[in-house]
């Protein structure tokens, strides 16, 4: 089984994720790329999409950027978020990759970007410390 196809089996099994509708689009060495179509119940009273949800991607993101760094299971330890924009469009894509990785840590960079007619706004900024779970 290839990195992809195992990091896509861990994600599928993410129960919240299946609710929300997000995808993994990308798992590779160089990180992470989440994709979540944009649909009403992820927006917000001005219709923007909802910080929580914004918040759900990049700490996912990260931990998965962060588990790829570590080579295995992972959680995350702390991660701080930075709204740009307003995110509106038909999807967002989280990207994420380890900035330096340890034995037990990870610190990782996520970018979201809201999608619209192929053009990419960056509407969030998010750093992140992953560590390796110990079993």
């Amino acid at each position: 089984m290839n990195l992809f196809e195992l990091a896509r089996q861990l994600f599928d099994a993410q129960p919240f994720s299946r609710f929300l509708g997000a995808e993994l689009t990308r798992a590779d060495a160089d990180g992470v790329t989440l994709s979540l179509p944009i649909v009403d119940h992820h927006t917000q009273q001005h219709g923007y999409v909802h910080g929580g949800v914004i918040s759900y991607l990049a700490d996912n993101a990260l931990t998965f950027a962060g588990g790829l760094a570590l080579g295995g299971d992972a959680v995350t330890s702390e991660f701080k978020l930075n709204y740009l924009k307003p995110a509106k469009g038909s999807r967002l894509e989280a990207r994420a990759e380890a900035k330096g990785a340890g034995r037990r840590q990870a610190v990782c960079l996520c970018e979201i970007y809201a999608i619209e007619g192929g053009e990419a706004t960056l509407c969030a900024l998010a750093q992140g410390t992953i560590v390796a779970l110990v079993k």
